[in-house]
């Protein structure tokens, strides 16, 4: 697996942690056994992921809502909404990334850590983001 996707996948996992605990992020980083693990490459870019997610959550979630329009984003499983989350950051803010790569990345963490539809669902919700983004 490369380093981005485990950046990904630690991303993922600390901003699950962040819905269901009040700890400080600083605090769970230093606390979960697979970050302090993860080389340091690895964690610098989940660092980034993972702050720059939960700094533009708000602007993220708003454009979930409008490409979710029949599914409330508090009603959607906590890992694919974090998996969107994350995606979503990387299609908004980052250009370091191409759509398609990121966009693959997401599916292929939503096989490994969401149900058996998750990877569809995260599929159709970035990919029509891109189409309508295009559209413009």
């Amino acid at each position: 697996m490369g380093t981005r996707r485990q950046s990904r996948e630690l991303a993922l996992q600390l901003l699950y942690q962040c819905e269901h605990s009040r700890v400080d992020l600083e605090t769970m980083q230093k606390d979960f056994e697979s970050w302090q693990k993860a080389d340091e490459g690895v964690r610098r870019f989940a660092d980034e992921l993972l702050r720059g997610t939960l700094e533009n959550r708000e602007e993220i979630d708003a454009y979930l809502e409008k490409q979710t329009a029949h599914w409330k984003l508090e009603r959607l499983a906590v890992v694919d909404r974090n998996i969107l989350r994350l995606a979503m950051f990387e299609l908004l803010f980052s250009q370091d990334t191409p759509p398609a790569v990121v966009i693959d990345e997401a599916i292929e963490i939503a096989k490994k850590f969401g149900a058996e539809e998750s990877a569809g669902f995260v599929n159709g919700v970035l990919d029509g983001f891109l189409k309508k983004r295009s559209a413009r």
